[in-house]
């Protein structure tokens, strides 16, 4: 993932998955259920599929994905944290350890709040080793900030909307079937620090 810039810390730091815990943490946040409107927006999207969900962080999605579902990320200190709380997270690592053959194969997978951290060449050697971890026909949600989410951190390096991520789609070998902003409309993306692009794909089945 992105190197720090200025005095924002590696994402594979400890530090980074403080500031992620701290950032969730805060009570306006608790208290207005900021988070109500996201969860609803992966129920709608994902069902009761089996998730894997790739750059889970400390599990703010990986908290409402359906039973079963699996958090990976490069932060062994983000994986613990998911650990705490009783959600089954591994480390990159770890999980590429066992072939898909062994692992089993998922009907669905998330990356929100990852591709925008990655080189801008670097999505599908990032990506691309989970591919064959999902079954065929599965569902592939990808999510990136707009601009004012996209500004907000120092660790993001190539902004990223509908266009690349169909792009990006393609060169995985995935058929888009939507794309759309959440949960406001495209212009106000750029003074809403939370508002995304959503694309959602689908693995090829087998011919």
């Amino acid at each position: 993932m992105a190197e720090p810039q200025g005095d924002m810390p590696s994402t594979a730091s400890t530090a980074y998955a403080e500031r992620l815990t701290q950032l969730s943490g805060a009570r306006w946040k608790r208290v207005l259920d900021v988070q109500a409107p996201y969860r609803w927006n992966l129920r709608r999207l994902l069902g009761t599929r089996r998730t894997l969900d790739v750059g889970c962080g400390i599990g703010r999605n990986l908290v409402n994905l359906p039973a079963g579902s699996v958090g990976v990320d490069h932060n062994e200190h983000s994986v613990q944290a998911c650990r705490d709380h009783g959600l089954t997270a591994m480390t990159s690592g770890e999980f590429l350890a066992e072939t898909p053959d062994v692992r089993g194969r998922f009907p669905a997978m998330l990356a929100a709040h990852l591709i925008e951290h990655l080189p801008e060449d670097g999505v599908l050697d990032v990506m691309g080793p989970y591919l064959p971890y999902l079954e065929p026909g599965a569902t592939v949600v990808l999510i990136c900030p707009q601009e004012r989410g996209f500004a907000s951190d120092a660790t993001h390096t190539v902004f990223t909307d509908q266009a690349r991520l169909a792009k990006l789609s393609g060169e995985m070998n995935l058929k888009v079937v939507k794309q759309f902003s959440f949960p406001l409309p495209r212009f106000t993306g750029r003074a809403f620090t939370y508002n995304e692009f959503v694309t959602v794909a689908t693995v090829p089945p087998v011919r």
